[in-house]
């Protein structure tokens, strides 16, 4: 809660049914609930608490442009200490069994089931999303915190390798700790992003200084307090807050290991700050994410997955879809369902279930939504469905939109929108949508509907992204915690989950034990006898088929 009168207005519910006829409407209340009922004071000094910050700085809610809360500002020299706490700290931590490491993580686990609503209610506030959007950050966080928790050990445990002469070269694979990571996590998705990417870097034994964005940071606030409370050393985790162009790259500098989520051109200047310190990271970018509805495609089925795949969290997710290619052939009859379920769709901005979609996070935000739109309009594109802002609800809404027509002079083409904007394309065999599917520098997710469940896996197998998912949008790839997640060309580098997104917070040492025999001429060889004598091994090696 803040002093300023405008956090006592509640959160806007207004009933749009007046808007023009197949047009979204907003969702009807059920049930007014304030901004200042959620972010108390009480809450706020609780989150803050360990922050480490000697300015002062402000986040406000997209519902309503309000302010939540007056949060902790750092300053370089602040995050110089934040970096130091989280080293002496490190130490102790990952001295600590895995197992009882994995258990903080499964103790984390069932805290945010059993208190979901306290943090449903802080995501909606920060990012204006509707609550069952909101509502997938908890299940990302949970399953996150469940696999690692369950997977942590097998994946660190030490590893037994064949070595340069078997039975005389024992070799043991061991994982070091990196030290203390550098994470910089996005507003789009603040519960997710910001704990569910930290999750394996903790379990893995290293500490974590995180530089959440300041507008969504009471979401990641609430994650550490909670990951405190099951179990984690309050040092090992370190929150810096402040303006990106400031506080972002003193974290970058100062990592052991750099994890990052954003956009490309920030992500290429996080790589290259990385490569200098010669550390590794880790970068989810940007996205121009297609989606491929076969001939043989269950069309309704399709339609409701491309609303799911094209206006989940108001199109402002990485792996959202903003390309629909349709074959020509079953076209009109699903732009048909499509758009129907489109002008349908609910807009709300309640603290409850039952809208459909909710508001962008930022002007910044709607501002480049409407130049997409209407740049496209202006040069030719036909819009389908939505296509203007919708103030009557709140001030950052913009209805679901559909345009087809659109051609590579518009920005809505190849830039990223993120934002509730797709674009309808159609193709006429297989190849056609495969290639202009590929025609991106990013490579991230994408989409395949087909009933003939061989076929969507040959066809994904030829897309160039990251993650594929057959007959859903984004969620079975995502959810899917034992498979890597990330993207390729422009869509960064490294991979969240499964192996590759724990490992990657590791510091791989190969231990070799040379038994009986050195390598090197012994007995009296001369080297020519021993430059003959590892011949013939390695070719009896080869034969016996051993590595």
């Amino acid at each position: 809660m803040t002093d300023s009168q405008d956090s006592q207005a509640p959160v806007p519910t207004k009933d749009n049914s007046g808007a023009a006829d197949g047009n979204p409407i907003a969702t009807a209340p059920s049930g007014v609930r304030t901004a200042a009922d959620v972010v108390t004071r009480d809450l706020v000094a609780r989150l803050t608490q360990g922050v480490t910050g000697s300015g002062k700085t402000e986040n406000h809610s997209p519902f309503t442009g309000e302010r939540l809360a007056e949060l902790p500002e750092s300053t370089p020299e602040d995050v110089e200490t934040a970096f130091a706490q989280a080293r002496e700290a490190q130490a102790a931590w990952a001295a600590t069994p895995v197992r009882q490491r994995s258990a903080v993580l499964l103790r984390f686990h069932d805290l945010v089931l059993r208190r979901q609503s306290e943090i449903l209610d802080l995501i909606q506030l920060e990012t204006g999303k509707a609550r069952l959007h909101a509502h997938e950050e908890v299940q990302a966080v949970a399953i996150a915190a469940r696999h690692y928790g369950r997977k942590a050990a097998s994946y660190l445990r030490t590893k037994r390798h064949t070595g340069a002469i078997p039975v005389l070269t024992k070799v043991s694979e061991l994982r070091h700790p990196r030290g203390v990571i550098g994470q910089i996590a996005p507003w789009n998705y603040p519960f997710e992003l910001s704990v569910g990417d930290a999750l394996p870097a903790f379990v893995a034994g290293n500490a974590v200084v995180m530089k959440p964005d300041t507008e969504t940071a009471l979401s990641a606030l609430w994650a550490r307090r909670l990951l405190i409370e099951a179990g984690l050393p309050e040092g090992v985790w370190q929150v810096v807050l402040g303006e990106g162009p400031v506080v972002g790259p003193e974290v970058a500098e100062r990592g052991d290991y750099v994890s990052f989520t954003g956009s490309t051109r920030t992500g290429r200047q996080v790589a290259q700050q990385a490569a200098a310190r010669l550390v590794g990271c880790s970068l989810e970018l940007g996205g121009k994410n297609a989606m491929l509805v076969l001939p043989d495609a269950d069309l309704d089925k399709a339609a409701a997955g491309a609303v799911r795949g094209a206006f989940s969290s108001a199109g402002q997710l990485c792996i959202s879809i903003e390309r629909l290619y349709v074959h020509e052939a079953v076209a009109e009859d699903f732009l048909e369902r499509f758009t129907a379920r489109v002008k349908a769709m609910r807009l709300g901005a309640s603290l409850a279930y039952g809208a459909d979609m909710g508001s962008l996070v930022s002007q910044r935000q709607l501002d480049t939504v409407t130049q997409h739109v209407e740049d496209a309009v202006a040069k030719g594109a036909k819009v389908l469905a939505g296509g203007r802002p919708r103030p009557d609800i709140g001030p950052l809404f913009y209805e679901p939109t559909v345009l087809e027509g659109v051609e590579s002079p518009m920005s809505v083409c190849g830039e990223e929108t993120f934002g509730p904007v797709v674009s309808v394309y159609r193709f006429s065999d297989e190849d056609e949508a495969v290639s202009l599917a590929n025609a991106t520098p990013y490579g991230l997710n994408a989409s395949v509907w087909t009933k003939d469940g061989r076929r969507g896996r040959a066809v994904a197998a030829r897309l160039h992204a990251g993650t594929v998912n057959v007959n859903e949008g984004y969620a079975a790839a995502y959810g899917s915690a034992q498979s890597p997640m990330g993207g390729m060309g422009d869509s960064g580098l490294g991979r969240r989950h499964g192996s590759e997104g724990i490992l990657k917070y590791t510091e791989p040492q190969t231990v070799a034990h040379q038994r009986v025999l050195p390598m090197a001429p012994s007995f009296g060889m001369t080297d020519e006898q021993y430059a003959a004598f590892m011949s013939t091994s390695l070719k009896a090696l080869k034969l016996l088929r051993l590595r």
